[in-house]
């Protein structure tokens, strides 16, 4: 389905065409600090649409993650990244889908913590 989501502020924007049916939470040290549900899908599927500017960069562990904030609020609305095949990747942060309750999901765990 098609989505639009963003950061609190209003200043990152995006659309995106992505599948709830799978979503995860991760019990790495930044992603169970940060309560996020994560969704992914191939970057082709992903436009954003303003706030490129107000993005701020964060990467831990191995570095190949790009989690991207808004410089503004703090929100991290997405990640870059590239899928165990390599094909470039967005994480969204389903929270941060405008009208997704994320109480209806029904996120799988993921042990991020081990890898």
């Amino acid at each position: 389905m098609k989505y639009e989501g963003g950061c609190h502020c209003g200043k990152v924007h995006f659309n995106v065409e992505i599948d709830l049916s799978n979503p995860i939470t991760c019990n790495c040290s930044y992603c169970s600090k940060r309560g996020s549900i994560l969704a992914f899908t191939p970057a082709e599927n992903f436009a954003l649409e303003s706030g490129e500017a107000d993005l701020a960069e964060y990467r831990f562990n191995t570095n190949t993650i790009q989690h991207l904030f808004c410089s503004n609020c703090g929100m991290e609305s997405f990640a870059r990244g590239s899928m165990p095949d390599s094909k470039a990747m967005v994480a969204v942060n389903v929270r941060c889908l405008d009208g997704v309750d994320p109480g209806a999901l029904n996120p799988q765990p993921y042990d991020g913590r081990s890898r």
